[in-house]
C-alpha cells in the first residue's frame, strides 16, 4: 500500500464533471496477418501485467477525505473490463479514428477500478490495428508513462498468434495485498494534521519568489512570459466534458535540421511550430490577438527533485510563443531567447515548488475549491493564466513492438483544463515527431485544422534553414 503524494492526489482533486484528468495515447500498429488476434493481444498483455504492478492498483480514499488517498491492489481485478474491442466501418480513415479517440477521452474513469483502459480498434486501412490507451494523470506523468509503456514493448516482433501460454483468467489467482484498514488510515490522517501547518510557511516563500521574479523581469527579461498576462482566445474559457482530437506526424530529421541551422533546441522548434499553427488558425477565424499567446510547458524534475515518493514529478515554465510575429525565423529566435530566460528562472525557483504546495494543501479544501472554481466558471472572470499546455516528451529512438506488434506511430493526448481548453503533446518516435492535439469540443470544434497546419509550419522553418545553409544565404 502506497499513499498518493501531493501532486498525484492533486490530479484527483482537480477532476470535476467536465475536467477529466486522464491522458490518452493512440498507437497505430502494423502487424502481419499471422501476428494479430484480439485474444492473443489480451493474453500477451495478461502475461506482462506482473511487470507493471500499478496497472492492478486502484485508489482507496481515506474516510472523510481527511488525508491523501492510497494505492491498493484491486481484489476484483478484471482484465476484460479494462481491455475493450471496437470495430470501425471499413475503410477507416484518420477522421473516424479521431472521432473515436475524442469519444473515449470524453468519458471519466471509474475510480473503483484501476485507472487505465485500452480500446483495440480493428478495421483500419492496410490491416493496421489501433490501440487507444487511457491512464489517469494521478497514475502517470510523461516519464513514468513512457517507462510503463516500455514494459509492454519489445525490440523484436512477437511470434505468430497462439504461442502465448498465459490466459487472462490466470490473473484471478494472482496474489494481492490485503485491503487497507479504514480505521488505521483515519488514525494516520489525524497524526498528519500538524504537518499541514507547513502550508503557512509556503506563503512567505511564494511571495518572495514572486517578488524576485518580478524584479528579474524588470531588470533583464522583458521578453519573458508572465502568467496572468495571456490574451483571451476562444479556447480560454470554462470547458465542457466533450473532447475533440487531431493528430499528425513529421520527420524528426527535419526538426533537427532547423535546430542545427539556427542553433536552438528541439523544444524551441516544437514551440515555434505550434505557434505557427495557432497563428494560422486564429487568424483564419478572426481571433488572432495582438499580443503573444503564452504556453505552459511541463518540465520533468525526476532527476532533480528531493521528493523520492510519488509518480508525478513535474514542474512548469511559461513560454512566450511569438504568435504576434509573422516571420517564422524571427519567431523562432524570440522563442529560443525567451525559453532560455524561463529555464533560468525555473532553476532559481527550484524543482520542488509545486510538489511542496500540493504536499501541504488540505485534501478537503483542495477538493472543495476545485469544485467551486469549476461550478462558478471562475476562469472566465480573472486574467488568463496561460493559453494552452504544450508538452514535448522524449520517446524511443528505435523501432518498438507493443506487445510484440510493430508500432507505426504513437500520438499522445494530455488533459485540458478550465481556462485552457487546448493541449498539444509531442512525442518523438523512431525518427518521427508525432503531434497530438486535444481540446474541449465546444471551444475548438474544428481541431482538425490544427493538425493539418503542422506540416506547413515545419516547411516554413525548414525552407529558411536550407536558405541559411546555402552559399547565398550564408553571405
Amino acid at each position: 500500500m502506497e499513499r498518493l503524494t501531493g501532486l498525484d492526489a492533486s490530479f484527483l482533486y482537480l477532476e470535476t464533471g467536465t475536467q477529466h484528468l486522464h491522458v490518452c495515447a493512440l498507437l497505430i500498429l502494423e502487424p502481419t496477418p499471422d501476428q494479430y488476434s484480439f485474444d492473443g493481444f489480451k493474453a500477451e498483455l495478461a502475461r506482462r501485467l506482473p511487470l507493471v504492478p500499478q496497472m492492478r492498483r486502484r485508489v482507496h480514499e481515506v474516510p472523510f477525505h481527511l488525508d491523501h488517498p492510497v494505492w491498493a491492489d484491486d481484489p476484483n481485478f478484471d482484465l476484460d473490463y479494462h481491455v475493450q474491442r471496437a470495430g470501425l466501418p471499413s475503410p477507416c480513415g484518420e477522421a473516424e479514428l479521431a472521432e473515436l479517440v475524442g469519444e473515449i477521452a470524453s468519458r471519466p474513469m471509474d475510480r473503483d477500478r484501476p485507472l487505465w483502459e485500452m480500446t483495440v480498434v480493428e478495421g483500419l486501412d492496410a490491416g493496421k490495428v489501433a490501440v487507444i490507451c487511457k491512464y489517469h494523470h494521478a497514475a502517470v506523468d510523461g516519464i513514468t508513462g513512457t517507462n510503463m509503456m516500455m514494459h509492454l514493448c519489445d525490440l523484436t516482433p512477437r511470434d505468430p498468434v497462439g504461442e502465448s501460454p498465459t490466459d487472462s483468467s490466470e490473473l484471478a489467482s494472482a496474489p494481492s495485498e490485503p485491503e487497507p484498514n479504514d480505521w488505521k488510515l483515519l488514525a494516520e490522517a489525524i497524526t498528519h494534521f500538524p504537518a499541514r501547518a507547513g502550508l503557512v510557511g509556503m506563503v512567505p516563500r511564494t511571495l518572495g519568489i514572486m517578488a524576485s521574479a518580478a524584479q528579474r523581469r524588470r531588470n533583464n527579461m522583458a521578453g519573458m512570459a508572465v502568467p496572468f498576462t495571456a490574451p483571451r482566445t476562444p479556447f480560454n474559457r470554462a470547458i465542457s466534458a466533450r473532447r475533440s482530437v487531431a493528430f499528425t506526424g513529421v520527420d524528426l530529421a527535419d526538426i533537427k535540421r532547423i535546430k542545427t541551422a539556427f542553433e536552438v533546441k528541439v523544444n524551441d522548434v516544437v514551440l515555434t511550430v505550434v505557434a505557427g499553427v495557432l497563428r494560422t488558425y486564429l487568424d483564419k477565424h478572426g481571433h488572432l490577438p495582438e499580443t503573444s499567446l503564452i504556453a505552459s510547458v511541463p518540465v520533468s524534475v525526476h532527476e532533480s527533485t528531493r521528493h523520492t515518493s510519488g509518480i508525478n514529478k513535474v514542474s512548469t515554465l511559461f513560454s512566450r510563443l511569438g504568435t504576434d510575429i509573422a516571420d517564422p525565423v524571427e519567431r523562432l529566435r524570440l522563442v529560443a531567447a525567451a525559453n532560455r530566460g524561463a529555464k533560468s528562472e525555473h532553476d532559481l525557483i527550484g524543482a520542488d515548488f509545486l510538489q511542496d504546495w500540493s504536499k501541504y494543501a488540505p485534501p478537503n479544501t483542495f477538493r472543495l475549491a476545485s469544485r467551486i472554481y469549476s461550478a462558478l466558471k471562475l476562469c472566465e472572470h480573472h486574467p488568463v493564466v496561460h493559453n494552452l499546455v504544450v508538452s514535448n516528451v522524449p520517446g524511443p529512438a528505435v523501432p518498438l513492438y507493443f506487445l510484440g506488434l510493430p508500432i507505426d506511430a504513437m500520438y499522445p493526448f494530455g488533459p485540458v483544463f478550465h481556462g485552457a481548453g487546448l493541449t498539444v503533446t509531442v512525442l518523438s518516435n523512431n525518427g518521427d515527431l508525432d503531434f497530438g492535439f486535444i481540446a474541449c469540443r465546444d471551444l475548438v470544434p474544428d481541431i482538425e485544422e490544427l493538425g493539418a497546419a503542422v506540416p506547413e509550419a515545419v516547411d516554413e522553418l525548414l525552407s529558411a534553414a536550407r536558405q541559411l545553409a546555402s552559399p547565398q544565404g550564408a553571405r
